[in-house]
């Protein structure tokens, strides 16, 4: 039996939330990864070319509001605040900022997956022409449920990064 579309908006909201902060069956959620890192580490690079978990913060953010502002009716385009924004001037206070930016944009998130008409959630993003880079022509649940994946996908990385920029902590 299939689920009912009012289930499957629940489902997403469910994994979105444990992706974040839930009890994700894979490993610890990004809340928990993130939690005691200090802003000197969040912008240290302990793979050099590899992103560091300052800058997978500000693209899980930038995607998550991208993700949000098309369930709330915007065409599909790359975020407005980049695909990888910029950290800035790394200091504790902007860690936090980033940080909390994460928050709010999760929270956002979270009541656009509730409030969606149930009855859309098969519908198309952009309509049927499939674009990768951009994440269009999937429909709504599948633009949902990657946004879990992303959280995850991007929480390992950032449980690797900080094992190594903890580990060589004084």
């Amino acid at each position: 039996m299939s689920p009912s579309d009012a289930e499957i908006g629940q489902h997403l909201l469910d994994d979105l939330r444990r992706a974040y902060a839930g009890d994700a069956w894979y490993g610890p959620p990004l809340v928990a990864l993130l939690r005691d890192v200090p802003g000197s580490a969040a912008a240290a690079r302990p793979i050099p070319g590899a992103h560091s978990i300052w800058e997978v913060v500000l693209h899980l953010t930038s995607w998550t509001r991208e993700v949000t502002r098309r369930l709330r009716g915007a065409p599909p385009r790359p975020p407005v605040e980049g695909d990888w924004p910029e950290v800035g001037e790394p200091g504790d206070w902007s860690w936090l900022a980033a940080r909390e930016a994460l928050a709010e944009a999760q929270r956002d998130a979270e009541a656009a997956v509730a409030a969606f008409d149930p009855a859309r959630w098969r519908e198309l993003v952009g309509g049927a022409e499939r674009d990768a880079t951009l994440g269009s022509g999937v429909s709504f649940a599948t633009m949902v449920s990657g946004l879990a994946q992303h959280h995850a996908y991007h929480g390992g990385q950032i449980g690797l990064l900080r094992k190594g920029v903890l580990a060589a902590a004084p």
